[in-house]
């Protein structure tokens, strides 16, 4: 039989796409294997949003093919789909897949046999040898990958992986929406992942009671811009309205949303969300700058005061949910004046932790021609500050939650702390990570009494459900 190995990069949306990938494997009758070495076939699904992001692909390319010269390397994702050539130059690469024809990897893999010794590149549905493009030799066009990408921009599904696919993690990703009809001036998202369109309600409905069904307790909607869903479906079907009938016609005990942009956190949703009592009181929010003038400077949708009228809302009608944000240092033309902004911006909201991240020049976006670029040296010194107080209030956050019960679920790690105590690790409804007493077999309910120590919460046991 023959074996394959998956690494994913990058967020969630990249985490269905690879489970829908591995299903595809597993249909045409290829067997995971415990690492890239021993396999067949290895499958790297990028990211590109960052330049840190395609380095950590093109490493990977380099490593599986030092350890397992014989694999045939498959690289698939954002990054395959905005520059396919850069990978399929690297040493051992037999296939370049762009996002745009993901759902044809598991026949091109089955084929493999048929096709060896044709190499055609494949762009805009046509087949065109890239060796003649590159003025190879015949011998050297036998050698060349298959590059496989088209027009992303004509995509109108959303890849979707069997149900089944999801069961084996303890909070399977659904994705449910894909794409961004948004333009930030510093993203190539949109590019990479065409534009925003939305999975049926009747078939997220049946993906989340399948995946019910399979034992999963706690499953999480993503999507590339997931406060967009719904908006491209006719009639409309808004976020909200999905998440009462998941609520309503599912079995699912809890659901968690992905990332959502700030303008989407409407108080129609944040009351659905404090009412159900089935959704993870958790909502990670875009924000990229306290400043206005970078807002505006990024093609952001909403100003400081936008936001922080969302955030407020969240934290007085769900007290004690999880409130993450997205921060940007470094941004293009970025002064002091604007860090100071964001820090003093981050600090009297009541955030419970950050993504900080320094700018990444990306081909194509509209920030990459600005010129008023920031030293690395400054973009680290002002991350490190945005993360000395994202620890700060990450910290406050868990003091407040001291003495306080909740439901957890348990995850997969467990261990024994120094004093001998075994733990394992879980997740609360508003995302502390939490180690609660005792070994325990992942996917189980507990509740428990939470205790801050030593920068770390523990779970004293109250009680435990499907064990």
């Amino acid at each position: 039989m023959r074996t394959y190995w998956l690494e994913n990069f990058g967020c969630r949306a990249t985490q269905a796409d690879a489970a829908a990938i591995e299903g595809q494997l597993i249909e045409v009758g290829m067997a995971r294997v415990r690492a890239g070495s021993d396999a067949d076939v290895v499958v790297l699904n990028t990211c590109t949003v960052t330049a840190a992001a395609d380095a950590q692909a093109r490493e990977a390319i380099r490593r599986v093919h030092r350890e397992n010269p014989a694999a045939r390397i498959l690289a698939t994702g954002c990054y395959a789909q905005r520059a396919p050539e850069e990978l399929a130059a690297l040493p051992g690469v037999t296939w370049v897949v762009g996002n745009s024809h993901q759902r044809r990897i598991g026949d091109l893999v089955e084929d493999a046999e048929e096709d060896a010794g044709r190499m055609p590149a494949v762009r805009n549905g046509s087949f065109v040898p890239l060796g003649v493009l590159a003025g190879a030799t015949p011998m050297a066009l036998a050698r060349t990958p298959k590059i496989l990408t088209g027009d992303i921009f004509e995509a109108d599904e959303v890849l979707v992986a069997p149900a089944a696919g999801g069961a084996g993690r303890t909070r399977p990703v659904l994705k449910i929406q894909d794409g961004c009809n948004n333009r930030c001036a510093y993203c190539v998202i949109p590019f990479v992942r065409g534009r925003s369109r939305s999975l049926a309600p009747e078939r997220v409905v049946q993906e989340v009671c399948a995946l019910a069904a399979a034992g999963a307790r706690e499953v999480v909607l993503s999507g590339i811009n997931l406060g967009a869903y719904g908006r491209d479906l006719a009639p409309r079907v808004p976020l909200r309205d999905l998440l009462a009938r998941l609520v309503e016609e599912t079995p699912i005990e809890r659901l968690r949303l992905s990332s959502i942009e700030p303008m989407d956190v409407t108080l129609d949703l944040v009351d659905r969300m404090a009412r159900s009592g089935r959704i993870a009181p958790h909502f990670h929010v875009p924000l990229q700058s306290g400043s206005d003038r970078m807002l505006a400077a990024m093609h952001r949708w909403y100003r400081a005061a936008h936001y922080a009228e969302r955030i407020l809302r969240v934290a007085e009608r769900l007290p004690g949910a999880a409130i993450g944000a997205d921060v940007i240092c470094g941004f293009p033309g970025e002064t002091e004046e604007d860090h100071r902004r964001t820090l003093e911006f981050v600090e009297r909201l009541p955030f419970t932790y950050l993504h900080v991240f320094s700018y990444s020049s990306r081909p194509g976006t509209k920030a990459a021609a600005l010129a008023e670029g920031v030293a690395p040296a400054e973009i680290r010194r002002r991350s490190r500050a945005l993360r000395e107080l994202s620890a700060q209030k990450a910290a406050a956050f868990r003091a407040a939650q001291d003495g306080s019960r909740h439901r957890v679920l348990t995850l997969e790690r467990t261990g024994t702390d120094p004093n001998g105590r075994a733990w394992t690790a879980a997740l609360t409804g508003n995302y502390l990570h939490v180690g609660v007493d005792g070994h325990w077999p992942r996917n189980c309910w507990l509740d428990v009494c939470l205790a801050a120590a030593g920068g770390e919460m523990r779970g004293q046991i109250q009680n435990a459900t499907g064990a």
